[in-house]
């Protein structure tokens, strides 16, 4: 029913949702009202997300690790900051592991996919999604539940990677390879460099960077949540 997005909202969505899904985690998590879209943005709640994976290819590759932290008002709770490894079903790929230094013998011992999701449904409830090109975490977690409960995930969701881009447009400045990089991004705003390919660092990363983003750039009237979402 991709065609729901062009008919109904998200909170229309997500009560259709909880009509028909059965008791569960995602269930849980559709009982708790999306954040106002209208609300000012330093009222929203977000939690800021990164995903590890096998590659790049959001149905036939898994997650690897998840990280995320709490931002509330114009603060990052990093009391909140969690970092979560998951086991693939099978080998993870050479390719990946150089990027992100997760073997086969770490991520054995990890949990499944299954023991992860409710723990990570449960800190995203009643929050909006935060992420550094954020398509990539938001289909690689729909995809994990549609294949485990059977519907997909459905969340308010900001971008900082959009927010950089609507930034040069306003500028009528032309984007160069590399300029949407969180790092780079980061370098707009003054704010240090971290290692990369973390989750938790990453997701600390872009939430720093929404903050800097949001403030920097808010002028004249406070945006609202829907200003500053790709999918709402």
């Amino acid at each position: 029913m991709s065609f729901w997005k062009y008919l109904f909202n998200l909170e229309e969505r997500r009560n259709w949702y909880l009509r028909k899904k059965p008791e569960g985690p995602l269930r849980d998590y559709y009982e708790v009202p999306f954040p106002p879209m209208d609300a000012d943005w330093k009222q929203v709640d977000y939690l800021a997300l990164d995903f590890e994976t096998t590659g790049l290819d959001q149905k036939r590759d898994e997650i690897l690790s998840v990280g995320y932290t709490t931002i509330r008002g114009q603060s990052i709770y990093l009391g909140d900051a969690t970092h979560l490894l998951t086991k693939p079903t099978g080998a993870i790929p050479e390719s990946s592991a150089v990027v992100h230094g997760i073997l086969d013998d770490q991520a054995s011992e990890a949990m499944g996919i299954k023991e992860a999701l409710p723990i990570l449904l449960d800190a995203l409830a009643g929050k909006a999604m935060l992420a550094h090109h954020a398509a990539i975490e938001y289909n690689f977690l729909s995809n994990a539940c549609k294949r485990i409960y059977g519907y997909p995930f459905i969340s308010p969701v900001v971008d900082t990677l959009a927010l950089e881009v609507r930034q040069f447009r306003s500028r009528n400045e032309s984007i160069k390879r590399g300029d949407l990089r969180l790092a780079n991004a980061r370098d707009r705003y003054g704010l240090p460099r971290y290692p990369a390919h973390n989750a938790l660092t990453d997701a600390v990363a872009a939430g720093e960077l929404f903050l800097a983003q949001a403030v920097y750039h808010q002028g004249k009237r406070s945006p609202t949540l829907k200003d500053l979402t790709v999918i709402s």
